[in-house]
């Protein structure tokens, strides 16, 4: 392990910790385990979670001597969840699809070469998603919701995704590159992405992309249900 100490390295490092902090058990974590997963030594790592700590955005159990983030850091991201109030806008949609359709809805917006789940509205029935709860991220074409924003994209945004996520959605052991471009051209075709065969066994799904006035992809709606909800008869219904 090593410290870098020049100024520039230290931004870095404190965000590697807040992210690590993302990851860990919801009682937190230990200076060690983190300081293990980030790569510092203990002694820097407890250095940036005491200066995290002093600014509030990071708490210690009294007990424990865990680290977790605090309230006063989700209140941020609270603000920085809702570009272009997109949030906001889409609401109602997302309570009036969940009420209609009975079945999860989460709003998904591009994060980079991911899509973040930003907001959420829950189903009767009980879904494993990708992204899981607010705040969750996959890889852009992996699942509906994120398969229908990378559609969308301009060629040459999607050309970039592409080739920098290939390594990642071949993880899922499902996806090739000719898949790939086979599903994506075949949403752009349609207008939505749709599948009552999941790569989560037992779930299925249906997103469609938000575009700007320029017709980019920035988010998607996506419904998320059990596969026995999206047979051939029902999805023109849930896609409408």
């Amino acid at each position: 392990m090593t410290d870098n100490t020049t100024p520039t390295a230290g931004i870095p490092r404190v965000f590697s910790v807040i992210r690590e902090l993302t990851k860990v058990h919801a009682d937190g974590g230990r200076v060690t385990q983190i300081a293990r997963s980030v790569g510092l030594t203990q002694a820097t790592t407890h250095r940036l979670l005491q200066s995290l700590a002093a600014e509030g955005i990071v708490e210690q159990d009294a007990r424990t001597k865990l680290y977790r983030l605090s309230i006063e850091f989700f209140a941020l991201a609270a603000h920085a969840g809702n570009p272009g109030d997109l949030r906001t806008l889409c609401k109602p949609a997302l309570l009036r699809l969940c009420a209609s359709l009975g079945d999860s809805i989460f709003l998904l917006a591009r994060s980079g070469f991911d899509a973040v789940c930003l907001d959420r509205a829950e189903g009767p029935f009980p879904i494993r998603s990708f992204t899981g709860d607010i705040g969750g991220r996959i890889a852009l074409g992996v699942g509906q919701g994120a398969l229908a924003i990378l559609a969308f994209l301009p060629e040459a945004e999607r050309e970039e995704v592409i080739r920098f996520n290939l390594s990642r959605v071949r993880e899922y052991g499902v996806y090739d590159e000719v898949y790939l471009r086979t599903e994506i051209e075949k949403v752009r075709a349609q207008g939505y992405a749709g599948r009552n065969i999941g790569l989560l066994e037992g779930m299925a799904g249906v997103a469609g992309p938000i575009l700007d006035r320029e017709g980019r992809a920035v988010a998607a709606l996506a419904v998320g249900t059990i596969a026995d909800r999206l047979n051939s008869d029902r999805m023109p219904t849930v896609v409408e």
